[in-house]
C-alpha cells in the first residue's frame, strides 16, 4: 500500500506541459502509459512508442529511446499524447530513468521509478495480544545462572509467552522450558552473531530484546510497548530503562566527500524531539538493550557479525537515516546483581587491540575519518 508522498502527482499545465512530476512507477520491462500531456521524449534505460497508430499520424523513433510527435491539430495531438508509453529495457527491483521533453521553447524533466512490486508481509494478531504479537530473545554466554533466573522471572509475569535465546559458550548446559527454544552456537561466536540468530527465528511482528542478566518485575510491561507500537506503525523500535537507566543518546553525523571520511559524535541523553500523543516518550538515535522492536526492521538493518564482545551503538550506527526509534519512561525491566566470574570478564573486557581493530572496522566500513562515543 503506498503513502500519500507516493502518490501520482501531475504538473498543471502554466506552460503548455503538463507531465507527472511524482508517482509514475513502472515494473521492469513490462509497458506503462505515461500520464499528462508531452511532446518529445529522450530516455536512457527505456523506449518510447505510441500505441495503435494510424496511417498518417506523423510519430518518429517509434521503440526507441528518442520519440518525436507532431500535428497540426491539438485535439489530434493530445489524442497520440494519451497513448505514449513507456518500456523499461534494462531489470532491476529498484531504479529510476529521466524522461527529457520539450515543446517549442519549453523543456522539463520528470523521474520514471522502475520498482517490482513487493510483497506484504502481515501478522495474525490472534487472542492473547502480548502473546501473539511479541517473542522474546536474547544472548547468553556462560552466564546459565542468571539466565535462568531471567527466565524464572518471565513466566512469572508472562508464562505463554515464547523466548529464544542463542547461546555461544564454551561448555553448553541444557536450557528448557515450555515455548522456549535454545540455539547452540560455535565457542566464542560473540555477541552481535547471536542477536543475529535469534532474531532470525522470530515468527511474530515485535520481538523485546533482553539481556540475560535482566530480570521482569511489576513494571516489566511488555504490553505497554506493543500498545505504542501498535498506535504509532511508523516507529521501527521503542527503548525502555534498565532499573533507573534510561541509556539514550543522539548520533551526530557529517558526511565526508570523495577524498576522507566523514565525522561521528554519540551524544549521550539527547533528545530529538517528543513523540505525539506519548508524554514522556522521545526520539532519539539510540536506546538501551532492552526494546520493543519490529521484527523485519531489525532483520533488514542487521548486527554486524564482526563485533564479538563490545557492540551496542554500532546496531543504531547501521540504522542511522533508516530506523524510527523513541525512548519512553515508565518501561523498564530490572538488573540482577553482578555475579563474580573471571572466565566471563575475560571475554566480556577485552584488551586494547580488540578496540583498535574495532575502530579500524569502522573507519572502512562506514568510511569514517573520526568517531567520538
Amino acid at each position: 500500500m503506498g503513502t500519500k508522498m507516493e502518490s501520482l502527482i501531475l504538473a498543471q499545465p502554466n506552460s503548455p506541459l503538463q507531465y507527472p512530476i511524482q508517482g509514475f512507477v513502472v515494473a521492469p520491462l513490462a509497458k506503462s502509459v505515461i500520464p499528462g500531456k508531452t511532446l518529445s521524449f529522450i530516455v536512457k534505460k527505456g523506449v518510447l512508442s505510441v500505441e495503435d497508430v494510424l496511417d498518417g499520424d506523423q510519430v518518429e523513433g517509434q521503440g526507441q529511446s528518442n520519440l518525436t510527435i507532431s500535428s497540426s491539430s491539438r485535439t489530434h495531438l493530445n489524442d497520440l499524447l494519451s497513448r505514449v508509453t513507456y518500456t523499461s529495457t534494462i531489470y532491476h527491483v529498484k531504479t529510476k530513468d529521466l524522461v527529457n521533453f520539450s515543446f517549442e521553447d519549453y523543456e522539463a524533466i520528470f523521474p520514471v521509478v522502475i520498482k517490482r512490486s513487493s510483497v506484504p508481509v502481515l501478522y495474525d494478531p490472534g487472542t492473547g495480544k502480548t502473546t501473539r504479537l511479541v517473542t522474546i530473545t536474547t544472548k547468553t554466554f556462560l552466564r546459565y545462572d542468571e539466565l535462568n533466573v531471567l527466565i524464572n522471572s518471565i513466566r512469572q509475569f508472562y508464562p505463554k509467552i515464547k523466548i529464544i535465546i542463542a547461546d555461544d559458550s564454551l561448555e553448553p548446559q541444557n536450557v528448557t522450558g515450555f515455548n522456549l527454544e535454545h540455539y547452540i552456537m560455535p565457542p566464542a561466536q560473540g555477541w552481535f552473531a547471536g542477536r543475529n540468530l535469534a532474531i532470525s527465528q522470530v515468527t511474530t511482528k515485535y520481538i523485546l530484546w533482553v539481556d540475560d542478566d535482566y530480570i521482569f518485575n511489576n513494571n516489566t510491561r511488555i504490553e505497554s510497548f506493543v500498545e505504542i507500537m501498535e498506535k504509532v506503525p511508523e516507529l521501527d523500535v521503542v527503548g525502555g530503562a534498565v532499573g533507573r537507566n534510561q541509556f539514550f543518546f543522539r548520533l551526530q553525523y557529517e558526511e565526508g566527500d570523495e577524498e576522507e571520511g566523514g565525522c561521528l559524535r554519540r551524544l549521550h541523553g539527547r533528545r530529538i524531539q517528543s513523540v505525539p500523543g506519548f508524554d514522556g516518550c522521545f526520539f532519539v538515535d539510540g536506546v538501551v538493550n532492552y526494546f520493543l522492536a519490529r521484527t523485519d526492521s531489525v532483520r533488514r538493518v542487521g548486527f554486524d557479525p564482526f563485533l564479538k564482545r563490545v557492540a551496542h551503538t554500532e546496531f543504531f550506527l547501521d540504522g542511522l537515516g533508516d530506523l524510527l526509534i523513541a525512548t519512553c519512561k515508565g518501561l523498564s525491566v530490572g538488573h540482577q546483581k553482578k555475579r563474580k566470574q573471571s572466565k566471563y570478564r575475560r571475554f566480556r573486557f577485552p584488551g586494547r587491540t580488540d578496540g583498535r581493530n574495532k575502530l579500524a572496522h569502522h573507519y572502512f566500513k562506514n568510511y569514517l575519518k573520526c568517531i567520538k562515543y
